[in-house]
This record gives C-alpha cells, structure tokens and sequence, in this order.
C-alpha cells in the first residue's frame, strides 16, 4: 500500500508493520500523520493475510505525542474540541480497541502523550531497552487524556496510575515493565523480531476469530460484573463451540498436525 508521507505500511504474510517515519520530529503526529495511521490499520484489518499488526516507530523515537505546531494549533484554537460521533470512541487510537486483531507496539525509544497512548491502546507492548516512556499531559496543563484515566489503572493499579499522571516523570523499559506496562524488553536489534515472531506463532496455533472474539471479551469485561461477564462469555463460546474452526482444532489435535484456521479480513 503506497502513497503515505509520514508512515511506512508493509504486509508480509501473517504480520502487517506500520511504522511512524518522521524521525527528524521524534515522530510527532500532525492531522495528516494521525489520518494516515487510521488508513493503514483498516488496510490491515481488512487485509485476511494479516493475523496481527506491529506499530513502531523510525529511528530514536517511537512517538513524542503531538506535534508541537498541531498542539499550538489546539490549544489556541477559540473553538471548543469537536465531540466524537455517537457511534465512534472518542479519544486518540480508542479505534484500536475494536479491531479483531492483536495489535503489538515495539516501542523502539521514547513515547510521550499521545505516543505512550498509541501503545496502551494496543493489546501488547513490547519495548527497546533504549526505550522511556512518560504521560506528560499535566506538564502541559491538561488532565488524563484519550483514555489514559482508565487504561493506566487497569495495568498498573491505580496510585502507579496516579503517580505517572500526576508526576509525569519518565520511566525506563526496565521499570515500565516491572509496574506492568510494558510486557517484554529486549536489545533494540531484537524488538521487531520478537513482535514479527509472535504474530507468526499465532498464526500457526491460534484461530483468528477465537483471537478477535477473546479481545472483545476481555476488552468489554472490564467494565462489567462477574455475572454479566460470565453470561456474556456463556454465549459466546456457545458460538464457537461449533463453529467451524472448533472443528478443525479437535481434528487437527487428533490427526496431530498444524490447524488450518480460516483469517478473517474482507
């Protein structure tokens, strides 16, 4: 898929990479950044040869956030911000949430604002050990944006969450992982092989409507009861349980060979 400016979008059957590439700016967002980020994920998920996506970023950064001229423009601006559509998540990325497919970060350096929420919005985060990261909203005078009031606490509990929020201060890979923010650190020549890897033995032991099915219910529990979740989970695997792919799974399991899973995509 060509004609981006300030990415990079590439398939190679099962994973499909898109990388941030404004490097001279840290790769900051602007409008057209963030629009063009939108266009390669639904590419991706259209796209039944991907199984998973990798997000990263071209060389030292992964994202310092918004772009400074774009957070001016924001700031300044006597308009207040424009409401997100009834039927759309408001919030930077939110939309990640709700693509049935696993979405990993390989966070290769710094992620800040609205980078570090590009990574808690996908699903694993893997992380350089050159890599920081830090939330930085209220160095600027803002609050916990585009979800990060929710999100944090649910990886890190909530007085981390707070102290993140509220001191701003940057952390390593080594401690975001210790608090759970980040899942793997590696060597910065190991970090796109390792996301590459997963996403490869996925597609070779995991169904992928089982995957997409699993991150909407996790994703939806999290606001729900125990009863309400354990209902909502009684249906849904009512609906798997025969469905083609379990079929394929107990046969494969018992002709002891790979499963054939049928991708999803358009």
């Amino acid at each position: 898929m060509s004609g981006f400016t300030d990415i990079r979008y590439e398939v190679n059957d099962p994973y499909a990479i898109i990388t941030l590439n404004r490097p001279d700016r840290l790769n900051a967002f602007t409008y057209h950044t963030l629009g063009e980020l939108r266009a390669a994920f639904s590419a991706a998920e259209a796209d039944p040869s991907v199984v998973g996506i990798i997000v990263t970023g071209e060389g030292r950064a992964f994202s310092a956030g918004l772009d400074i001229s774009t957070l001016t423009e924001t700031t300044r601006s006597s308009n207040a911000p424009r409401e997100a559509p009834e039927d759309e998540l408001p919030g930077l990325f939110s939309y990640l949430l709700e693509i049935p497919k696993p979405i990993i970060a390989a966070i290769n350096g710094v992620a800040a604002g609205g980078g570090l929420i590009l990574s808690l919005m996908s699903d694993l985060r893997f992380a350089s050990r050159d890599a920081a990261l830090t939330t930085v909203f209220l160095k600027r005078g803002l609050v916990a944006e585009h979800g990060s009031s929710w999100l944090l606490p649910r990886l890190v509990g909530v007085s981390r969450a707070l102290d993140l929020l509220w001191m701003s201060d940057r952390i390593t890979a080594e401690e975001a992982r210790d608090i759970g923010l980040v899942d793997r650190v590696l060597a910065g020549g190991d970090l796109l092989e390792a996301a590459r890897d997963y996403v490869i033995r996925l597609s070779t032991t995991t169904a992928p409507r089982a995957i997409g099915a699993t991150k909407k219910l996790v994703y939806d529990h999290l606001g729900l009861g125990y009863e309400a979740a354990l209902r909502d989970a009684e249906r849904v695997q009512n609906q798997f349980v025969t469905a083609p792919d379990a079929v394929e799974g107990a046969q494969s399991f018992v002709e002891r060979r790979p499963p054939r899973f049928e991708r999803i995509g358009q």
